[in-house]
């Protein structure tokens, strides 16, 4: 037990103390998903009668449909997950490791902003605050409570890479730090599967026993 306990705190002290030397970097990136949340939220806020009635339509459908007998497909949201995910840690590795992919690497923490906070936006504009928040927190929370900060770290990632090129471009200390970016990626991408999982097998279970409520 106390072997445990050592490596788990060795872990947090690491997770600390990553966060403590890279901090303007998760300042900056946390900003633009805020920026991108806000954006989500307005853009619903926005919407003219007609898209606003094709988003309730297409959630009401859903819900009825499940409700009527029909099951998630657990097999295919696991698939689509999955390859969501390895999709996104390519592109997010990939960008990070040029010099010029750095926008597109904060463009991706922009655009997830967006989407959470379109989601939450549309799911409470369509039900109501109670079974708005009731559907966010069975069906998206958990998995984004993995996701966000995962995406997070990549990015600043990311920025590490570019910072270190930026001040040595020295051919063996840039190749160092593209292996340690690439190992860092696969890190968050076997946490990104954990989150694919509890999408399938976590949130989508409580969905289902909560879908009476709807």
């Amino acid at each position: 037990m106390r072997v445990i306990h050592k490596k788990n705190s060795k872990i947090v002290d690491k997770i600390i103390n990553h966060t403590k030397d890279n901090l303007k970097a998760y300042l900056l990136v946390a900003v633009i998903l805020l920026i991108g949340i806000t954006l989500g939220v307005l853009f619903v806020n926005n919407l003219q009668e007609q898209q606003s009635q094709e988003v309730q339509s297409y959630v009401n459908n859903y819900v009825e449909a499940l409700k009527n007998g029909n099951n998630i497909d657990t097999g295919k949201l696991l698939r689509n997950s999955i390859k969501n995910n390895l999709i996104l840690v390519l592109i997010m590795w990939f960008a990070g490791s040029t010099v010029v992919g750095i926008p597109v690497v904060l463009g991706i923490v922009w655009y997830r902003g967006f989407c959470l906070g379109y989601t939450v936006s549309s799911l409470i504009a369509i039900m109501g605050i109670g079974k708005g928040t009731l559907f966010f927190v069975t069906a998206v929370l958990l998995q984004n409570l993995i996701m966000i900060p995962c995406i997070l770290a990549l990015a600043v990632s990311g920025i590490k890479l570019y910072k270190s090129i930026m001040k040595d471009k020295r051919k063996e200390n840039v190749k160092v730090e593209i292996v340690r970016h690439t190992l860092f990626s696969l890190m968050l991408l076997a946490f990104l599967m954990v989150a694919s999982l509890l999408e399938t097998y976590l949130s989508s279970n409580l969905f289902m026993l909560c879908i009476q409520f709807f």
